[in-house]
């Protein structure tokens, strides 16, 4: 397999699989492991369409457009506006999310180091060591991304082997509940976060050097590993821990202001295995560091594009700046804002991610007659299709 491609679909896999991994059980657990698993590829085709019309709409612009400029050429003045607004809130909450994830597991590794910090200079750590990474570029980004892709599935596959010798059948087919609108919506918008990859797209095509090929080889193979991943992922840990019953359940992880470290140390105490333990720490220090570098370096792009920032002196940390000290704040300010910042971004990432490309899609084919070489499939029934489901799930997180 070719050598780049390779390194595009880590960078996938590593945007998408990372702290929403670690929130997807707790997230998902009122809706049972059947119907998560159903919601789990309804969501994965919806939005690697959406990533595939993004890729549509970026090649016919120069390389190293983002979705400003996209926005600006299809949708006109107001859909510059739209793309900014939630381009911006997704993404700083996505961060916000990693940074106070990232933080917290950060402060508890430290403490049994017997070094005690608080919850934001943790959380100032954990940014401080990667963003030397991001303002690198993305082909630094690319081969600490490898490596760290490299850990990260060997861990997957240690951990899942390790613990599905303690999965419960009985947990597996407990029935979802779908009383709440607002927990199921809630369930939802986290899935859809989970595949939020289509915001790395337009750094890909520059990395790839507009070889349309590799961009769609990369975008599909890069999104069924995560498929596969979360469906293993929650086949163990709805399997093992209890959904509902007492402190230790998916849904108390839920309330909690710790919930990344909890689920760890909720593993711990059920399983009583010192490699399981060890395995889920590795595991989620590099999902949430993966996940933080894919979209640290998606914003900084973006904001270098809308900024329209020159790489010269002083002027090319700016990008950087924006990008990283907003969701510090956040995460300072608000420590349980994990799952949470996970669920609001999930809205975010319809708009942005499926709303917008749809739109985008749609005025340029048929009103502007932009063309390129190449133009996903499904015609004006996909584009029809994701426009009226993206309206639903917006409306419905709105009444919920």
């Amino acid at each position: 397999m070719n050598n780049q491609l390779i390194g595009g679909i880590l960078l996938i896999v590593g945007t998408s699989i990372g702290a929403g991994m670690l929130a997807l059980p707790i997230a998902t657990a009122q809706l049972g492991f059947i119907n998560t698993v159903l919601f789990l590829i309804i969501c994965w085709a919806i939005m690697t369409s959406g990533a595939l019309l993004v890729l549509e709409v970026n090649l016919w612009h120069p390389v190293n457009s983002n979705l400003i400029s996209m926005a600006k050429t299809t949708l006109g003045r107001y859909g510059q506006i739209v793309a900014w607004v939630s381009y911006l809130s997704l993404l700083y909450a996505l961060l916000a999310a990693y940074i106070s994830g990232g933080g917290d597991f950060l402060q508890h590794l430290l403490m049994e180091l017997h070094v005690n910090l608080s919850n934001k200079l943790s959380a100032c750590l954990f940014t401080g060591l990667l963003s030397f990474v991001i303002y690198r570029g993305i082909h630094t980004v690319d081969y600490v991304n490898r490596s760290l892709m490299s850990a990260k599935l060997a861990a997957i596959a240690l951990l899942v082997t390790c613990i599905f010798p303690f999965v419960s059948i009985d947990y597996l087919l407990i029935p979802g509940t779908f009383h709440s609108l607002s927990a199921t919506i809630t369930s939802i918008t986290v899935i859809i976060t989970s595949f939020g990859f289509a915001v790395i797209v337009p750094s890909l095509r520059s990395y790839f050097q507009n070889d349309t090929l590799l961009l769609r080889r990369a975008i599909l193979m890069g999104s069924v590993i995560p498929l596969f991943c979360y469906i293993l992922w929650e086949l163990v840990i709805i399997g093992v821990i209890p959904p509902y019953q007492g402190s230790l359940s998916l849904t108390a992880m839920a309330q909690s202001n710790h919930a990344s470290s909890d689920l760890i140390n909720v593993l711990n105490q059920l399983l009583h295995r010192s490699l399981i333990n060890f395995l889920a720490k590795v595991f989620t220090a590099i999902c949430l560091a993966t996940s933080f570098l894919g979209v640290a370096l998606s914003l900084s792009d973006f904001l270098r594009d809308g900024l329209a920032v020159k790489k010269i002196g002083w002027y090319r940390l700016l990008p950087y700046l924006f990008t990283l000290i907003p969701p510090l704040i956040i995460a300072n300010h608000y420590p349980n804002v994990f799952i949470y910042a996970l669920s609001f971004a999930g809205v975010l990432c319809i708009i942005l991610l499926i709303l917008l490309p749809t739109l985008m899609a749609w005025r340029g084919r048929y009103v502007k007659k932009l063309a390129a070489n190449y133009q996903v499939a499904g015609g004006r029934c996909l584009l029809a299709g994701l426009f009226f489901i993206s309206l639903l799930l917006i409306v419905m997180r709105l009444l919920a």
